[in-house]
Order: structure tokens, then C-alpha cells, then sequence
């Protein structure tokens, strides 16, 4: 399914709409407490300037429900991109009213116009037609989505807006994430590992089941072992147990099982008293958790297993954190899991970071520009893992 993409455009005195993924963290005040998803937009931006257009971006930020609320506007997003994109860089307060408006139909080559929050309006989540052709009269019959994040989204500002622009492209970023989770995951170098973390099994079984096809070994970690645990029997203490995915878990296993695949489970866990940065721990077999102890990461030994197996494949998915990753005394299992990656990164394997925690975990480390590829859609890169057509890549102009 190729797709027209960024560089096969020709938008000199044009305007450009291009979907974004602005949608980063910020603290009370406002503050953008990560700007990884701001940094990643640049190379398409920084194109599409040099190529004369002039770009008119569309982002959502959170969840406002529809209407305008503060703490979800996108200010501070404009504000950091002038001085990361070095162009002039003009805001509308609005993304479907009469400045917006104002704003594109003055915007000259070499400017750039960020709109506010698309969810500051229903029509977007509701993919409203009206909206959508809103959306695309900002443009010269040209547009671009880089928001991988987004992709999984049928929305206006994804899929809507493409029935009235005659040209759709895919951005760099939004190119770089279909190479990775695609042709390096459907025809990986082998030995192909993924590691799978997080709280529940709920939400990545479809994913977990397009795995046991494809991977040599599946190694699992993080919250959903002691549903598993649970399922073959043992005694988990106060760990966290998704009561109603335990007959699922055993389904999971008894597949594993029954295909002679390595669905691989911690040897042994730290445990905690309480889920806080003082209490009281210790590290016991995955067998002997004690009562009301709370398993909050993967074990040395653990660490150990999965590290070897991570630096001999020649291809490796991570999606997910070893444990209470946010509470320092919690995160060595995942920040072995980080350091692993980059060995196979340096011994030549190609290695995917698959967004979310994951991804937040090698950046707190420092270590995201040291692996082959960070995504920057969580949500979306589980949907294309599992083999789902995203909406937003479907609609762009086919070549």
C-alpha cells in the first residue's frame, strides 16, 4: 500500500495543511514536560519550508470534550516551536472561526500558522463533513499527516479532510514509523524477539496473538505477569490481577504451549510492601511472592535471561515497561530492558521502541536516539502490530 509522501510535492507558493501530533505533556503551569512528539515534527516542517509552502498546522492536545478549555490549549506548543522551527510562527485562537480564517488567508511564504485544539470542536472526534471542509479550505488542494499518534483515529482532521484535497501525503515521521513497524516487523531479521510490559493483558491480546506468529520468543513483564501467575496457579500476594483476563491468560498459554512457542515469564520479582519509594523490598522467585506483598518489577535473574535474548536478536519490539517504571526504586527492570536495546542497537540489530511508557522510559534514560526507533504513537503502533488498517494512512493518496 504505497502512499504519495512529503517529498513528492510540489507546494511552492502553497499553503499545506499538515496534521500534527502536538498532543505533549505539560504541568499546571503549562510547561511542556516533553517535547519528543515537538522535535519529531521538525524534519517535515523544516521540508516543507524549504520547499516554499507555507504550513498551516492542525493538532489535538488531551481530552476537552469538544469545547474550549484551558488547560488543553495549544499556546505553548506555538511558543516552543519558535524557537525549535526558527520561522515565524502566527497562532489562531480558534481552529474553525472568522481568525483563523483571517490568519490563513494572510499567511505568506515561509510563515507557519498553528491552529488551537481541533477538539475544541465535536466535529472533530465526530469526523463531521462540515468541519472536515473547514479543515481543508486552509489549504492550496494540498495535505500532509505526520501525526502517527493519530493515525488510528477516523477523525476530521485524519480521514475527513482528505475527500476535499486532491493531494495527500505522508509526512517523514509518519513514513519513518510505517518502514519500522511495518517492513522491518513483517520481514525481520532473525532471531526476532518482543517484549511486552505494562499493567493489563487487556488491550494488547490481539497483539500478543499476531506475536506468537511472528517472534522466535515472546518475553513478558511489567503488571499483566501476575494475571499470568494467577492463571498457572501461584499465589501473587497484593500484586496487581486482572481477574477478568484469567481465563484469557490461560487460553494464552495453552496456545503458546500447544504452538512449541516461547512465551517467556520472569524467573523471580521484587516485591514491595507498599507501592512507595521507601517500602520495604526484596527480590523472591515468582512462586514465592508473600502474602500482601506487591510485585513492582522483574527480578536480577530476570533482568539477566531477557538481556542475553535481547543481544542476540537481530530484530526487537518493546512495547511496555518491566514494572512500576515511575517510582525510582521500580525501574531497574525496565531501564535493563532500555540498556539491552542499545547493546543490540550497537551489535547491529534493528530494535523498535513501540510509544508510550516504553518510550517515555528510554527517554528519561537518555537513550532514544541510541536504538533504531522510537514510536511515537502507542495506541497506533499496537493496532498496526495487530494487522489493522489505520484510517489515517488508507485515506492518503494512493501511488
Amino acid at each position: 500500500m504505497a502512499k504519495l509522501g512529503v517529498a513528492d510535492l510540489e507546494v511552492r507558493g502553497k499553503r499545506v495543511l499538515v496534521r500534527v501530533d502536538f498532543n505533549v505533556p505539560m504541568d499546571p503551569q503549562g510547561t511542556i514536560t516533553d517535547d519528543r512528539r515537538i522535535q519529531s515534527s521538525l524534519p517535515t516542517l523544516r521540508l516543507l519550508l524549504q520547499k516554499g509552502g507555507s504550513p498551516v498546522l492542525i493538532s489535538h492536545l488531551g481530552r476537552p470534550k469538544g469545547k474550549p478549555d484551558p488547560r488543553y490549549g495549544l499556546r505553548p506548543v506555538a511558543d516552543r516551536l519558535c524557537l525549535d522551527l526558527e520561522a515565524p510562527i502566527k497562532f489562531a485562537k480558534d481552529c474553525a472561526g472568522p481568525e483563523a480564517r483571517m490568519l490563513v488567508d494572510n499567511l505568506k511564504p515561509g510563515e507557519v500558522l498553528l491552529l488551537e485544539n481541533l477538539r475544541f470542536h465535536p466535529g472533530e472526534e465526530a469526523n463531521d463533513p462540515q468541519f472536515a471542509k473547514t479543515l481543508a479550505s486552509y489549504a492550496d488542494d494540498v495535505y500532509v499527516n505526520d501525526a502517527f499518534g493519530s493515525a488510528h483515529r477516523a477523525h476530521a482532521s485524519t480521514v475527513g479532510v482528505t475527500r476535499y484535497l486532491q493531494q495527500c501525503a505522508a509526512g517523514l515521521l509518519l513514513q519513518r514509523e510505517l518502514t519500522y513497524l511495518g517492513e522491518a516487523l513483517e520481514k525481520p531479521q532473525r532471531p526476532f524477539i518482543a517484549v511486552m510490559g505494562g499493567a493489563k493483558i487487556q488491550g494488547k491480546i490481539e497483539v500478543i496473538q499476531r506475536l506468537f506468529q511472528k517472534v522466535d520468543a515472546l518475553l513478558v513483564g511489567g503488571g499483566m505477569t501476575y494475571t499470568f501467575f494467577r492463571a498457572l496457579g501461584y499465589e501473587v500476594g497484593g500484586s496487581l490481577v486482572d481477574t477478568e483476563m484469567l481465563d484469557t491468560a490461560k487460553s494464552l498459554l495453552r496456545e503458546a504451549k500447544g504452538r512449541g512457542f516461547k512465551l517467556l515469564l520472569p524467573q523471580d520479582t521484587l516485591v514491595a510492601q507498599q507501592l512507595a519509594a521507601g517500602s520495604p523490598t526484596r527480590t523472591v522467585l515468582v512462586t514465592d511472592i508473600p502474602e500482601g506483598w506487591i510485585g513492582v518489577d522483574i527480578g536480577r535473574k530476570t533482568m539477566e535471561d531477557y538481556g542475553k535474548r535481547i543481544q542476540e536478536a537481530r530484530t526487537v519490539f518493546w512495547n511496555g515497561p518491566m514494572g512500576v517504571f515511575e517510582i525510582a526504586p521500580f525501574a531497574a527492570g525496565t531501564e535493563s530492558i532500555a540498556r539491552a536495546m542499545v547493546r543490540a542497537t550497537e551489535a547491529g540489530a534493528i530494535t523498535v521502541v513501540g510509544g508510550g511508557d516504553s518510550a517515555a522510559a528510554i527517554a528519561r534514560l537518555g537513550l532514544d536516539g541510541r536504538v533504531s526507533h522510537v514510536s511515537t504513537g502507542g495506541g497506533a503502533s499496537l493496532e498496526f502490530l495487530e494487522g489493522k488498517e489505520l484510517p489515517g494512512v488508507v485515506a492518503l493518496t494512493d501511488v
